[in-house]
C-alpha cells in the first residue's frame, strides 16, 4: 500500500473496503468533510487515517490509534490506544 499523499484518499476493494487517507495536505476538518471523508469514516469499511489529529472531532468512538516510533537502533515501538484496548 502506497501513501495516498497526492490523492488524499485511496480506496482498496476486498471483503471490506479499505480507505487509506493521508490528511497532511488538508487544512481543516471542514475541507475533509467537503471531500466526503466523514462519510467514509462511518461506512461499512475500514479507514486508515494518517494525520488524524486534523479531524479529531470527527473520529468515531471506536477509533483504534496506532503509533509507530522508530528507535535509534531502528527497532519499532508500536503503541495501540482506543476504547476497547
Amino acid at each position: 500500500i502506497v501513501s495516498p499523499t497526492f490523492t488524499l484518499i485511496q480506496q482498496y476493494e476486498g471483503t471490506l473496503p479499505l480507505y487509506h487517507m493521508d490528511l497532511y495536505r488538508i487544512s481543516s476538518a471542514e475541507e475533509f468533510e467537503m471531500i466526503g471523508g466523514e462519510e467514509l469514516l462511518y461506512s461499512n469499511g475500514v479507514a486508515i487515517v494518517e494525520w488524524s489529529e486534523k479531524i479529531a472531532e470527527m473520529l468515531p468512538d471506536t477509533t483504534l490509534f496506532v503509533d509507530i516510533d522508530i528507535m535509534p537502533n531502528e527497532d519499532r515501538v508500536i503503541t495501540l490506544q482506543g476504547a476497547d484496548i
